[in-house]
């Protein structure tokens, strides 16, 4: 199933949430594991994925994606069975389109894998 990648994202290792990602969160919901991203984080909560994406040289501008999970119609993840795939990544079919997920060799694509499951099909 070929279709253009609207974003992409690398997923570097799991780190601890965010100390400012309260303000972003609604009621009721609550971060459950984040990951470092190039320039910023990645956290899943119990509702949906926000991605920051400092920018500019300083990074002082940020662009949060926000996916709600029950936007997400289709996943699938790609290793070659190794422990360290250094080529490793989650592709997301959703309503708004394709997004790509590389995943570092500090991540383990089995737990991001499970996140998503995890999150997509308790949100439906």
């Amino acid at each position: 199933m070929e279709t253009a990648t609207i974003t992409s994202w690398t997923f570097m290792q799991e780190v601890p949430i965010p100390d400012d990602i309260g303000p972003i969160l609604v009621e009721g919901e609550q971060p459950v594991t984040a990951f470092k991203t190039f320039r910023d984080s990645a956290v899943f909560t119990t509702k949906r994925l926000i991605v920051r994406d400092a920018q500019g040289i300083t990074g002082k501008k940020v662009e949060i994606y926000s996916l709600p999970y029950s936007s997400i119609n289709m996943w699938s993840s790609e290793n070659a069975g190794k422990l360290l795939d250094i080529n490793a990544e989650i592709e997301l079919w959703t309503r708004a389109g394709h997004i790509k997920i590389k995943v570092g060799k500090g991540a383990d694509i089995r737990r991001i894998d499970q996140l998503i499951g995890w999150a997509v099909l308790n949100s439906h």
